[in-house]
């Protein structure tokens, strides 16, 4: 009996051995994952804590989440080669705007095929003025900084709006003429045509996205900012663009094909003034 009960007892002991070298092992190995005491517990926090990862608060920007990420990166990629970033990021706006103006105009395609020369155009209008809007956004943000936050912004957007959009826009619409194979008599009607009503629908947009940039977000982030509602503004001047082209192929006098496309392209650009 002394005999069975030595046994038990140490067997006992030998589990209990075990178990506790089992936990000290499991304890070391997850040290390093294991969370940080909350500081509102014991009121102070130590000086080697990691800082706790933020996240966007709210089940409503739960969306928002998965860009933290690209953006991240994106604005790495900013700090280290911001003329490179921005000509690839201009490239991806330009093609993408010129694509949605297409798909827009053609029905996604089923009026009209894709036109390739198009696109190309797009893309070297865009590389051709890339880094000029680039240095002047930067002009911006450095200049016109007043004590009054609301004053700096007003002053800003108006200054873009009266210098910068229309200049834009002029060499938007007459680089596209002129790489169509108009001649210049052409291409200055084709401004006259389009930049009045651009810049004043251009009034209805950028105001307030000069605002948000020069508001909210950091100067990293603001190319990116812009560069997504560039997409759709590109897609605006484009069908804008095409519109004024087809009405002049209609005045002087082409195929049956390019009149159907005017009568089309009328009712747009009449749409647009108003």
């Amino acid at each position: 009996m002394t005999f069975f009960f030595a046994g038990r007892f140490t067997l006992r002991r030998l589990h209990q051995t075990v178990h506790r070298n089992i936990s000290r092992q499991h304890q070391a190995r997850y040290e390093s994952s294991k969370q940080s005491p909350n500081p509102a517990r014991n009121g102070k926090t130590s000086a080697n804590e990691a800082p706790k990862q933020r996240t966007i608060p709210g089940p409503a920007w739960a969306w928002i989440e998965p860009l933290a990420i690209p953006l991240k990166a994106y604005g790495n990629m900013q700090k280290r080669s911001p003329i490179l970033t921005q000509l690839e990021s201009t490239l991806v706006v330009y093609w993408l705007g010129d694509l949605s103006a297409q798909l827009v105009q053609s029905g996604a395609f089923k009026d009209a095929p894709y036109e390739p020369a198009r696109g190309l155009r797009a893309l070297f209008i865009g590389l051709t003025i890339s880094i000029p809007s680039y240095k002047w956004f930067l002009f911006l943000g450095r200049h016109f900084n007043y004590g009054s936050h609301l004053v700096s912004i007003g002053v800003k957007i108006v200054v873009n709006q009266m210098v910068f959009t229309p200049l834009f826009n002029t060499y938007f619409f007459g680089m596209q003429s002129l790489l169509s194979g108009s001649t210049f008599a052409e291409a200055k009607r084709r401004v006259i045509a389009t930049v009045p009503t651009s810049w004043k629908n251009s009034w209805k947009v950028w105001p307030i996205v000069t605002a948000i940039s020069f508001t909210f977000i950091p100067p990293e982030s603001r190319a990116v900012f812009a560069g997504v509602i560039a997409i759709f503004w590109q897609t605006y001047l484009s069908w804008l663009n095409t519109s004024a082209e087809a009405l002049e192929m209609e005045e002087v006098g082409e195929p049956k094909e390019a009149k159907n496309r005017a009568d089309k392209a009328t009712k747009v650009v009449q749409a647009a003034k108003t």
